[in-house]
């Protein structure tokens, strides 16, 4: 238990039944009836208790302490340290990060130091979700047969698992075919607060962590704050390192009033997108409070919670209430956690109720929930909220917008059909999946209550569509069958296909041979309705132009429809056994029907289904891990291969960069989806290349993200995406570029590898919003191997661009106003970027200068994005791997 400084005297006893805990107060000792204290928003009130707990003089100081009480939940320059409780991750971004641990290890021992000074000091669960693809669907056999596939086709990851969960102390992995990483979060792993034991006493504190995925956000929904950060952030949390960040502003959202009748938390949670998106929240915290609260279930407030990364807060906030406590109760905690949690919460100011003073915000914004209609988003950003009756025109003004030649009434023989046809806007992929949406049981039963209706009318979903059923969590299948709703669906062809994250991360499967067919014969735009939450271009599937995110019971109803060209608020859906049509009120549970069977879940479901949670099944208990203190990395694995991070070549200090040439030139709003391999491994492309000559048949190809832990794979994948644009190729779309000064396209891998062989670092030039979504490392990684030095675009999106800092790589911003086009760029200059060597100090402004083809020399600024002086450490020592590596190294941790 580290000690602390503790300077304002705030260590406190707090007295539970029989037992007594240590703790540190944030209104006791100097703080004592502080004014400021009480009225900071909770949110900072926790980063407030994590300061005066690591207070050390260095990292947290007592400036740090009294600039956090006097933020008024203001952002300020002011750099704090942030400690979390525990690292969460998903085996796409657990398994590099142990690859890196291992590589550590390995390079420990090249240099004479024991391998096992490399341990996580915080709690780390690697949950396995990410793996399970949709190979079989519409059948009994389905989960059976999915992770059959699953286990071969991971089993060389899933062995180095094993050995990292008997080689890391404080390491746990939750086996796959278990649940969501963020379910499971929610419903078994968070404790809301912590306890910290040892000899001498018991310090509780609040349950705070990062995740290495965005989503880790839905926790929020639980009080309990943490947020996602790229894989190289937690890695450094891991090891013990403290997460540097600026005094966050504190967005207030007032909710009021009640959801109406037939509304669903999804229609909810993307009015809330939009709403918070309008007003700009990218860095800052959110925290929602008022009397809508009340009654809000703590389902749905996860369900907000969950989606924070699309409405591009930092985290979205629910303190601890009444709610807070049912839930916990509902999913198995004990008594005594309850407890502790109420008076600890309550002890500390932490606690909402009906009598709590609204806190100082930066911004208040607020939204009566009466006035939620039902919505989807799309066709491919989350934020584009579209009322449910307004689809119809929406998709065909996208579908126009792609081939204004387009008849969008023209109908297109279905391949080995008898007479169907198909249609530009049909739904091929109907996907109830994604942690946002399974993990609230009000929106899974009324998927169920829609099929089960459907059927009793005589409907069926049309042939080409292709349906899903990934929920969360086992818990969801126990109370599906024990409402007797899950037989519903899987007679529409909802059966359940694997627990994990599957259509949302790109994880859908492939379609049936003749529906593919006749997709590409008439270059179709086709679409997908599914319950996750994401749906930026090339994510779901690489057929699929139009992605809707919608509630489970919208992707059984469009599943019916079999298009997205359709009112459902006027327009049937169908017809029944007697030739009636059938509209969507029809089918549409009323919410006493959806309560009635929300009952019907209790604690039992969930003590049964998380007794054994780190058990797994037989399939993953067979597996060998093998044993010892490093890794045997295997030269024949096209899945685990030792990184070269720590490798001479990376380990060199800043220097200035000289006539670097453009690798890329990229629009506003590039996502980390667009940056980083994700999806399936496209036949033509670099890393299918290798595959192919390391003896990998196409059909085991796998995708991206099971081979993270690959870095051949994954640098020859990066700015890969098949619908990424680079204006220097402006007439191909993907992943192409071209040497400066030449006119012939080729990928960008073979441009990188062509500039390495010559020794020239590059850039890469962007626009606004760069590096939007999911906490993806390998778009830093990737970008570091591709031989990348600095990273200059408008404005950047948080993780990511903390991902460049943390890979050695230096993100650097135009000044205010100008862009790659005030400066006419066409992908043929090259740059050089002065002062590197120098002291480096935040946000500092560096001389730099474009070298045009025609000789002319341009003199500019560029802003550094190195913001904290951590930043600065990690960057000068090549990133934060190797910064924590030479600590250990020279003894200083």
């Amino acid at each position: 238990m580290s000690a602390s400084k503790n300077s304002f005297d705030t260590l406190n006893t707090l007295t539970i039944g029989d037992n007594k805990y240590a703790y540190y107060a944030i209104n006791g000792g100097e703080l004592a009836d502080n004014a400021s204290v009480a009225r900071l928003p909770v949110t900072s009130k926790i980063l407030l208790e994590n300061l005066l707990r690591h207070e050390d003089g260095l990292s947290a100081g007592r400036e740090d302490i009294q600039a956090l009480i006097d933020s008024a939940g203001k952002g300020s320059n002011q750099e704090i340290s942030y400690h979390p409780a525990r690292v969460l991750m998903q085996d796409f971004t657990g398994v590099p990060g142990v690859v890196d641990l291992a590589a550590m290890r390995d390079a420990l021992v090249k240099q004479g130091v024991d391998a096992q000074k490399i341990n996580p000091l915080s709690r780390v669960d690697l949950v396995i979700d990410h793996s399970l693809s949709i190979d079989k669907y519409a059948t009994s056999t389905a989960f059976d047969e999915n992770v059959s596939i699953e286990m071969e086709r991971n089993l060389e990851r899933y062995q180095f698992l094993k050995w990292g969960q008997s080689a890391f102390q404080n390491f746990s992995v939750v086996p796959p075919g278990t649940g969501i990483c963020h379910q499971v979060n929610l419903e078994y792993l968070a404790k809301v607060v912590w306890q910290e034991k040892d000899d001498a006493e018991s310090m509780i504190y609040p349950d705070t962590l990062v995740g290495t995925d965005s989503h880790t956000t839905m926790i929020n929904g639980l009080g309990v704050l943490g947020w996602g950060v790229g894989g190289i952030e937690a890695e450094a949390a891991m090891l013990g390192q403290p997460i540097s960040m600026l005094i966050p502003d504190v967005v207030g959202v007032e909710l009021s009033g009640k959801l109406r009748e037939g509304i669903t938390a999804t229609d909810l949670v993307l009015r809330v997108v939009e709403l918070l998106r309008e007003h700009g929240v990218v860095g800052k915290f959110v925290e929602f409070h008022g009397a809508g609260l009340d009654d809000l279930p703590l389902a749905d407030r996860a369900t907000i919670a969950n989606m924070a990364p699309e409405y591009g807060a930092t985290c979205g906030f629910f303190p601890v209430d009444q709610q807070t406590l049912d839930y916990l109760q509902l999913s198995g905690r004990q008594k005594h956690e309850i407890d502790l949690v109420e008076a600890y919460c309550k002890a500390q100011g932490m606690r909402r109720d009906a009598n709590s003073k609204t806190a100082d915000y930066a911004a208040s914004l607020s939204l009566e929930l009466d006035s939620v209609e039902p919505n989807l988003a799309g066709p491919k950003r989350p934020q584009d909220r579209v009322p449910v009756k307004q689809l119809k025109p929406a998709i065909t003004e996208f579908i126009k917008a792609r081939n204004e030649n387009i008849s969008v009434d023209t109908g297109f023989p279905l391949a080995q059909s008898d007479g169907e046809e198909m249609h530009h806007g049909d739904v091929v992929i109907a996907a109830i999946t994604s942690c946002t949406n399974t993990s609230n049981p009000a929106v899974m039963i009324a998927a169920g209550l829609v099929a089960k209706k459907a059927l009793a009318k005589g409907l069926q979903c049309k042939p080409w569509v292709k349906s899903s059923l990934a929920p969360g969590s086992k818990v969801v299948t126990e109370y599906l069958k024990k409402a007797d709703l899950q037989t519903s669906l899987d007679a529409l062809g909802f059966n359940l296909v694997g627990y994990g994250c599957t259509t949302c991360i790109g994880n859908s499967g492939p379609l049936l041979p003749h529906i593919e067919k006749t997709i590409l014969d008439n270059d179709m735009v086709v679409c997908s309705v599914l319950s996750g939450n994401r749906n930026f271009e090339g994510r779901i599937h690489p057929l699929v132009q139009a992605n809707w995110l919608a509630s489970p019971p919208l992707v059984v109803a469009y599943a019916l429809a079999g298009t997205t060209r359709i009112d459902l608020s006027s327009d049937p859906l169908g017809d029944d056994k007697a030739g009636n049509p059938v509209y969507l009120k029809d089918l549409w549970p009323s919410n006493a029907e959806i309560a009635e069977l929300v009952q019907t879940l209790d604690n039992e479901m969930f003590k049964k289904e998380y007794g054994a949670v780190f058990d797994g099944d037989e399939r993953w208990r067979a597996i060998d891990g093998g044993s010892g203190a490093t890794y045997e990395f295997s030269a024949d694995s096209t899945y685990i291969q030792l990184p070269p991070f720590f490798e001479d070549k990376y380990q060199q200090k800043p220097s200035d960069i000289i006539g670097a040439p453009m690798l890329a030139m990229l629009g506003d709003s590039v996502t980390t989806d667009h940056i980083s391999p994700a999806g399936a491994i496209p036949k033509d492309s670099p890393a299918a290349d290798y595959l192919r000559e390391h003896g990998v048949s196409e059909s085991d190809f796998n995708s991206y993200g099971s081979r993270r832990g690959n870095h051949e794979v994954m640098m020859r994948g990066t700015f890969g995406n098949i619908r990424i644009r680079n204006e220097m190729t402006p007439d191909l779309e993907g992943g192409y570029t071209r040497l400066s000064g030449e006119s012939e396209a080729r990928f960008i891998y073979d441009a990188a590898m062509e500039y390495q062989s010559k020794n020239i670092f590059t850039v890469v030039v962007a626009g606004k919003e760069y590096g939007t979504g999911s906490s993806r490392d390998w778009a830093a990684k990737g970008t570091l191997l591709l031989g990348v030095k600095a990273v200059i675009v408008e404005s950047f999106e948080r993780i990511h661009r903390s991902n460049l800092v943390g890979m050695g790589v230096l993100p650097l911003q135009f000044m205010s106003g100008e862009s790659r086009k005030t400066f006419d760029l066409t992908g043929d200059e090259r740059f050089d970027i002065f002062g590197l060597d120098s002291e480096l100090s935040p946000k500092q402004v560096f001389d730099a200068q474009i070298h045009y083809p025609s000789g002319e020399t341009r003199q500019i600024k560029l802003e550094s994005r190195l913001d904290t002086a951590m930043d600065i450490e990690y960057y000068r020592a090549g990133g934060v791997l190797s910064y924590v590596l030479n600590r250990i190294v020279a003894g200083d941790a």
